[in-house]
C-alpha cells in the first residue's frame, strides 16, 4: 500500500476527474434474482445440528425463504434460534434427534458436530444424507451470484462491507458473515437480489466446497496449522479454492502477498490486484475521527475516496477489496466507497463495549500475531491513550506453541498485557500439556515488554477495576470467551 499522499480529490461523484468503470464481469450472464420456486431445496426437509450459529442459522433462513421444511437442535438458544422459529422452523434444545425420521431429506453439521454426536448417529441409523455447513453453503452458492472471500486475516470485515454496501445501494443481498454486525440486524440475510457474499473458510480445506464466480483473498499466512503441515500447504489449498472460479468469474487479490502470488500461479480466470499499480491501489491521505481516509485508483485512474468509520490502516485495504468486488457485483465504485464510509464494523472487531473509571473498554476477535499488531496499532491511533492494558486470551494450545515468536513479538503497542490460560480447543490433551501461557508470557518479556500470567478471569477483573483510571485503554482480545472480562468491568463502572 503506497504511503504518500495524493493531491485531495473532490468526493462529489460528478467530478470529471474520477474515473467510471464498466462492471469486471458480464452480469448478463449472471442470475438477476435469487432462486425460490426453482431452488433445488424447495419443499425439502433439512435438518441442522447447531442451528443457532451465525452461519447455520443464516443458511436455515435462506431455505426457509427459498421453500424448504427447516428442522434443527441448539442447545443454547438465541435471537437467531428464536427468529427462525417465528418463521416457522422447528427447534429442539437437545441434539438427541427427536426431530429426525426417514423422511428428513438432508442433515447438515457444522465442523464442531464431532462424529460420535448423538444426533448425527441417529441420523446415520436412519440413513438420512448429511453433509457439513461448508458443503451446503456451498450448494447454496452455486444458485447465485456467488462472492466468497478467502484469506488469513480481514474476511468477516470484507464480507460485512461487501454486504453493507450492496444493501445500502438497494441491491438486497443475501449474505453469511462470521459474525454479528449490528448495522445488518445480525450476521446473516436472505435477500431478493442475486448476489450471495460468503466467508470462505480454509479451516478443514471448507472452502474447496464453495462455487463462487467473485472471489477474494486478502492474504495468506501460517494459521490452522493443526490441520495444515506447513505454508506451503496452505498456499495450496488457497491455490485449489482459487481454480473453483469459473473462467468467466473473477478473482481479486492481495497484490503485495507473495503468498498470495504463489498460490494464483497460473491460474487463467481473469484476477484484479489490489494494493498493485496494475490494479487496485489505496493512498492514505491522513485522518477523520481517527480513522483513516483513502484515495481509490484504478491502472493509475482516480476513482473514488475512502472516508472510513472504523479504524486502522490495514482496513483501508480491506475497503478497497470491498469496493472491487460491488463493482464486480455492478455497483459503481465510488457509491459502494460512499457506503463503506458509513460502516461500524463487526462485533468483537475493535468494538467499543463500554467504560470503567474513565478507562475506555473495547473488545476484539484478534488470536493471530498479525491481527494483533494491526488492531494494537489501530487502537492507539484512534484513541491516543495514557496507558494501553492488553488481556490477551491465548486460542488453541497448538496454535500458541506453532506461532509462539510471533505471538511473543506481537504486543509492542502495549503498556501491558495479562494474560489468562490459554482458551481449550480442538487440541488433545497431550498437547495440552505441552504449552501454557506462562510460557508465552516469559517470551513477551524476553522481547522487552511487559506481561504477567493471572490464571482467572475474577482476578483480572479485580486487578482492572484497582489500577484503571482515565485516560487508559483496556482491550480483551481473542477468540475464546476473554469478552467476559470486558463486560463484567463495564457493567460496574460507578
Amino acid at each position: 500500500m503506497p504511503t504518500d499522499v495524493m493531491p485531495a480529490l473532490d468526493k462529489s461523484r460528478t467530478d470529471s476527474r474520477v474515473a467510471r468503470l464498466p462492471v469486471s464481469i458480464d452480469l448478463s450472464r449472471q442470475p438477476t434474482t435469487r432462486p425460490s420456486n426453482n431452488s433445488r431445496f424447495r419443499g425439502q426437509r433439512v435438518h441442522f445440528i447447531g442451528i443457532g450459529g451465525c452461519g447455520m442459522s443464516g443458511l436455515a433462513r435462506i431455505l426457509l425463504d427459498a421453500g424448504a421444511v427447516v428442522t434443527g437442535s441448539e442447545p443454547k438458544p438465541n435471537p437467531q434460534t428464536y427468529a427462525l422459529i417465528q418463521l416457522g422452523a422447528k427447534i429442539s434444545r437437545n441434539q438427541m434427534g427427536e426431530l429426525l425420521d426417514g423422511k428428513v431429506d438432508l442433515v447438515v453439521r457444522t465442523a464442531a458436530v464431532r462424529d460420535d454426536n448423538c444426533e448425527y448417529l441417529a441420523s446415520r441409523r436412519l440413513n438420512l444424507r448429511s453433509i457439513k455447513y461448508a458443503q451446503l453453503l456451498g450448494e447454496v452458492m452455486s444458485e447465485r451470484l456467488g462472492v466468497a472471500v478467502a484469506g488469513t486475516h480481514g474476511k468477516s470485515t470484507t464480507t460485512a462491507m461487501i454486504s453493507h454496501a450492496l444493501l445500502s445501494c438497494g441491491a438486497d443481498p443475501s449474505f453469511v458473515v462470521g459474525g454479528i454486525v449490528p448495522q445488518l440486524g445480525g450476521g446473516s440475510r436472505s435477500g431478493s437480489g442475486a448476489a450471495f457474499i460468503a466467508e470462505a473458510c480454509e479451516f478443514d480445506r471448507s472452502f474447496h466446497h464453495l462455487h463462487p464466480r467473485v472471489a477474494i483473498i486478502t492474504n495468506i499466512e501460517k494459521e490452522h496449522l493443526d490441520c495444515y503441515k506447513n505454508i506451503d500447504e496452505i498456499i495450496e489449498a488457497f491455490g485449489l479454492f482459487a481454480r473453483i472460479v469459473p473462467p468467466d468469474g473473477l478473482i481479486i487479490s492481495n497484490g503485495q502477498d507473495e503468498h498470495v502470488k504463489r498460490a494464483l500461479a497460473g491460474i487463467s480466470t481473469p484476477i484484479e490486484l489490489v494494493g498493485d499499480p496494475d490494479g487496485w491501489e489505496v493512498w492514505p491521505a491522513g485522518m477523520h475521527d481517527g480513522c483513516h481516509v483513502g484515495h481509490v485508483r484504478f491502472k493509475g485512474r482516480p476513482i473514488c475516496t475512502l472516508r472510513l468509520s472504523v479504524p486502522g490502516l490495514h482496513n483501508l485495504f480491506n475497503a478497497t477489496m470491498a469496493i472491487a468486488a460491488c463493482r464486480a457485483c455492478g455497483l459503481e465504485p465510488g457509491h459502494a466507497a460512499d457506503a463503506i464510509g458509513t460502516f461500524t464494523g463487526v462485533d468483537r472487531r475493535m468494538s467499543e463495549v463500554g467504560r470503567f473509571n474513565g478507562a475506555i473498554i473495547v473488545d476484539d476477535y484478534g488470536h493471530h500475531p498479525t491481527e494483533i499488531r494491526a488492531t494494537l496499532r489501530a487502537l492507539r491511533e484512534r484513541y491516543q491513550p495514557k496507558r494501553l492494558l492488553c488481556v490477551f486470551q491465548p486460542h488453541q494450545h497448538s496454535r500458541t506453541r506453532l506461532l509462539l515468536d510471533d505471538f511473543a513479538a506481537s504486543f509492542g503497542d502495549a503498556d501491558e498485557t495479562i494474560m489468562p490460560d490459554i482458551y481449550f480447543v480442538r487440541d488433545s490433551e497431550s498437547e495440552r500439556q505441552r504449552i501454557s501461557s506462562t510460557d508465552l508470557v516469559d517470551r513477551i518479556v524476553r522481547c522487552g515488554n511487559r506481561a504477567r500470567h493471572i490464571s482467572k478471569f475474577a482476578d483480572i477483573v479485580a486487578l482492572l477495576k484497582d489500577q484503571a483510571r482515565p485516560g487508559d485503554l483496556i482491550v480483551t482480545m481473542g477468540a475464546g470467551n476473554v469478552w467476559e472480562i470486558g463486560r463484567e468491568l463495564a457493567a460496574n463502572d460507578q
